[in-house]
């Protein structure tokens, strides 16, 4: 079990990952390292790409879904996320620990999917329905904190946070309703983002993994890399 954030409290077996050791440096931030860098990373702390992997943090959901998007990228199998993370476990009066805890090294192996990672050029090809999963005052350049306001041109908005109700995923049925009616069908190509595509990540895991659709990307260097370009326009 693996925990991305920091806390001091945490599961007794779990290594503690804090995503943002994930991304390179430079002035686009958020930018995921080489698929060699992060196998080095998780393998550091005990990951391997064959381990049976669970992933909580601390109830937002949007630095675990970054993780298991991470994870999936670099080939894992077989990745979850602790539905309702800290808080459902110590509701259910599981044991935590203050302690720090430690496992061996391990041997991450990556099998890089490109097949989850979209690219600039995908995003302006015109194939994919393009969605933002920042909130409506983000989407709309009212609120934010990047330096171009806004959102990509032609991009729909689903705010990230909906497809949780009290820390936990909503059900199938609830989820793919509201998908539905906002053009999110499983026929389409879609791919995902947002400032840095940390929130993307749980999107990608409800659609993907809950809900079964077959053609999911997130674009990895999201807004940020969008508005690094002059010539790429915004709307807002």
């Amino acid at each position: 079990i693996l925990s991305y954030f920091t806390k001091s409290h945490h599961f007794y077996t779990s290594s503690n990952i804090y995503h943002k050791d994930l991304y390179k440096a430079g002035d686009i931030k958020g930018r995921l390292k080489s698929a060699n860098e992060l196998s080095a990373i998780f393998g550091k702390k005990g990951v391997s790409n064959t381990n049976k992997i669970v992933i909580y943090d601390n109830g937002k959901g949007k630095y675990a879904g970054r993780i298991y998007w991470i994870l999936k990228y670099l080939g894992c199998k077989d990745v979850k996320i602790l539905n309702g993370h800290l808080t459902a476990w110590e509701s259910a009066r599981k044991p935590i620990t203050k302690n720090p805890s430690s496992r061996k090294k391990a041997v991450f192996t990556a099998s890089v999917n490109k097949a989850v990672l979209a690219t600039m050029a995908d995003v302006k090809s015109g194939s994919y329905v393009v969605v933002d999963v920042r909130g409506a005052g983000e989407y709309n350049g009212t609120e934010g904190k990047t330096a171009r306001k806004g959102h990509i041109p032609g991009a729909k908005n689903f705010d990230f946070s909906k497809v949780m109700s009290q820390g936990k995923i909503k059900s199938n049925s609830e989820l793919q309703s509201m998908f539905n009616a906002a053009g999110i069908t499983k026929d389409k190509k879609i791919i995902l983002y947002c400032t840095t595509s940390v929130r993307a990540g749980v999107v990608f895991m409800v659609l993907k993994t809950a809900l079964g659709y077959p053609n999911v990307k997130v674009y990895d260097g999201a807004f940020n890399e969008w508005i690094a370009t002059a010539s790429n326009k915004v709307e807002k």
